[in-house]
Parts: C-alpha cells; structure tokens; sequence
C-alpha cells in the first residue's frame, strides 16, 4: 500500500512539472509573439521619408505622417509649402519621395520627376463670406456689388487661386470684384475674414472651419473641384519607406482623418 501511494505522488509530482512547464512555455511564447509585431509594426526604424505638401492641407497629413512615424519608426520628414515653392524645391534639389499636392494640375510643372501618381481625396472650392452673410452675397457674381471686398490665393502659387481667378474669368467679372489682397496658401484667406479684411473669398471646404465664417449655399464652383494626388518622385532614396506609405495612405485610418477634417474620398468606381 505504501508503495502504491510513493507510485501516486510520483505520478502526480510529474503532472505537475508537465502543466508548469507547458504555461512557462505559453507564457514565453506569448511574449515572443508580441515582441514580434513590434518589431513587425516598427519594420522602418531608422529608416527614411521625406515628403512635400500642400500648405493648405497641414493639419490632416500632420496626423497621418505622426501616426505613420509611431506605426513603422520611419523618420518621416514633411515640408509644408504652396505649390510654386515646392515645385522649385524639387526641380533644384532633386530630392525627395513624394509629392501631395493641391491639385493634379500642379504635378505638370514637375512631371519629368513624377514616376507615379494616386489619387487621394477631393479638393473642393467654396465661395465663403463672413457668418451672417451681412453683405448678402450669394453667387460668384455677388462679389461685384458695390462696398464688397475680396481676398483671393496668389493664382501664380497656389491651387485655389488659379481656381478662383479661372472661375472669375469664366464669368467675366475678374476685373470687376474689389481685390484688397492675394494669399500664398490657403489657410490664410479665412484668417483674412476672420480679421475683417474682407467680405469673402474662394477658399477650400476644409479650411473654413472657424464659427465666424460661413460657406455660401451656390453651386457656382461645381465645375472646379479638384483631387489630391500623392505623386511618386523618381529621385526618391527611399523605395522601401515610399512603398509602405503608399500603402498606408489606402486604410481605413488614413480615410478616416482626412474625412475628420472635411475632405471626400475620392469615389472608386
């Protein structure tokens, strides 16, 4: 009987090295296994991006490189400027791997140094007045009354102003509005209503965004909505780190912040 029982205790001791033996190992497996999608989220730690951009789209692609940055550990680096700057930037340095311009017009300038290009989102006109509309401005056409003063974007350097001074010229009143000044990015034609420097001005959707500006309900711009592309440049160094940002630009997550901030995808049909 005694020898039975030493034979039980032995058998279950052995049990019981096996069970704690098996969880030391799932334990370790585990661990293993979330130190590898570490590693695997950070594949381009200490590795590089440099990219152009838009000055008008500042905020929304500042969320995406950070998050871009923590995701892989790329050091991206990002130069915000208006179209003209950049494209003279990239003509006399020949560096650099992407271009996110404001408008697909503006990769012309540049097309001997794009080998590819995406498209991303919208880039959609508006005409905006101040919050209250007090000078009752309600079309394109309105921005010729008498007393109604006008901001436009810089048409040799920037997107939106080439937009705007088109649409006015298509309507011929380009020479009939009261322009008090012209803007190098976008961003800078609300802060001009906001500052009571004018009555309205042609500025993209997403930067209108502070309460004392208001977008007015035409349709005068329809015909002049533009998309985003993200151009692939050929003097790129960086092919691996261009290649997953190019693919991170298509997630949800990428979508998702440039809906925040009032863009539209761009429709995939």
């Amino acid at each position: 009987m005694k020898k039975f029982i030493n034979l039980l205790l032995v058998f279950m001791l052995s049990i019981c090295v096996v069970g704690c033996s098996s969880n030391s190992t799932s334990k370790s497996s585990s661990s293993s296994d979330a130190s590898s999608a570490t590693e695997a989220e950070r594949s381009l730690e200490g590795k590089d991006l440099k990219v152009y951009c838009g000055a008008g789209m500042t905020k929304p692609f500042e969320e995406i490189a950070n998050a871009f940055k923590e995701k892989t550990g790329c050091n991206i680096e990002v130069t915000y400027a208006n179209a003209a700057q950049i494209q003279t930037q990239i003509k006399t340095s020949e560096e650099g791997d992407l271009f996110v311009a404001g408008a697909e017009d503006e990769l012309k300038p540049i097309s001997d140094y794009v080998s590819e290009s995406k498209k991303l989102v919208k880039h959609i006109p508006v005409l905006a007045v101040a919050s209250g509309n007090p000078k009752e401005i309600n079309s394109l056409k309105d921005l010729t009354k008498d007393g109604v003063t006008v901001v436009l974007g810089d048409a040799e350097s920037t997107p939106i102003g080439k937009i705007a001074k088109k649409a006015l010229s298509n309507l011929k009143i380009y020479k009939k509005i009261d322009i008090q000044a012209t803007t190098s990015t976008a961003p800078e034609l609300t802060n001009a209503i906001e500052a009571g420097e004018c009555d309205a001005v042609i500025v993209w959707k997403e930067n209108v965004k502070s309460d004392k500006v208001e977008i007015v309900d035409t349709t005068d711009l329809d015909n002049y909505i533009k998309v985003i592309p993200a151009a692939s440049l050929n003097c790129s160094e960086n092919e691996e780190s261009l290649k997953e940002f190019l693919n991170y630009l298509d997630t949800d997550e990428v979508k998702a912040v440039w809906e925040k901030y009032g863009y539209e995808l761009v429709s995939e049909k």
